[in-house]
């Protein structure tokens, strides 16, 4: 059953990104993008069902590097739809469906052994807000290029494909904002609670993992605070948006990379 979903939803993504491709591509910005929509939805819901398979366990919950980073993408992927209803972000899914693809496959792939074991209710907790945060770091992290390349693009008068497919560049960066404040505040409740729940910090090394998360913690306290109080803007917040996700990135699939894969190999 996992295969069949996971290559149901496989299949849906990669048709989903061809025909948002092609929209680009012939610079249609008419209704086409509800079909999109619905095959991503239809890959989201198929997507989910395979997370819950494996994370799923009779011993417990499995949060290995493949299946936790194949959840992440799922929730990124729900993320971009909810916000392509209100917003002009269908682009987003240029990058965020092949993202989802991959990842569900490289989950079901079965790389690395189970390590499903159960958690308390606040440790569950501390790992659904550290989930959040690193979506909506990703999403941000996308929104950050776009937007440079948006702002590039229009310095150098190209007014066509990518850029005039986006929101207008003050809309665009008002989202990249939004979104890093909400990231922000799950990501400070995520270490609040890691704090709380999570007993021998040292024994379990978690230390580098947790030094790394509290430096991308500073690298986007920074960002916020010039954007408030110094007026932030285009390359400078792409940059800190870069460099704190490569923080966060490296601290949480960096150490599980490491410590389940490598290690044991």
């Amino acid at each position: 059953m996992l295969i069949i979903t996971t290559l149901v939803a496989t299949l849906c993504y990669v048709i989903a990104t061809l025909l948002q491709w092609r929209r680009l591509s012939t610079s249609q910005n008419d209704g086409r993008g509800t079909p999109i929509r619905l095959l991503g939805a239809g890959a989201f819901a198929l997507h989910g069902y395979a997370v819950y398979l494996l994370l799923h366990q009779p011993e417990g919950i499995d949060l290995g590097f493949f299946p936790v980073g194949s959840l992440i993408a799922w929730v990124v992927v729900g993320l971009v739809l909810i916000s392509s209803l209100r917003q002009k972000l269908d682009n987003l899914f240029i990058g965020v469906f092949p993202l989802a693809a991959i990842t569900a496959l490289l989950a079901m792939g079965g790389f690395e052994d189970a390590q499903a074991k159960p958690y308390s209710g606040g440790l569950i907790t501390h790992i659904l807000l550290s989930l959040m945060a690193y979506s909506l770091f990703t999403v941000a992290t996308v929104q950050a290029v776009l937007l440079s390349r948006q702002e590039a693009a229009l310095k150098h008068h190209h007014t066509r494909g990518l850029v005039a497919s986006l929101p207008p560049l003050q809309m665009m960066e008002r989202l990249l904002f939004d979104t890093l404040w909400a990231g922000f505040i799950l990501l400070t409740a995520s270490l609040a609670s890691g704090f709380i729940f999570v007993d021998n910090l040292f024994a379990q090394h978690l230390v580098h993992k947790t030094l790394l998360s509290l430096f991308a913690w500073g690298v986007y306290a920074t960002l916020l605070g010039g954007r408030h109080f110094l007026g932030w803007r285009g390359r400078t917040a792409v940059r800190w948006t870069l460099g704190g996700f490569a923080l966060l990135m490296l601290g949480f699939f960096g150490s599980k990379l490491v410590l389940e894969l490598l290690l044991k190999t």
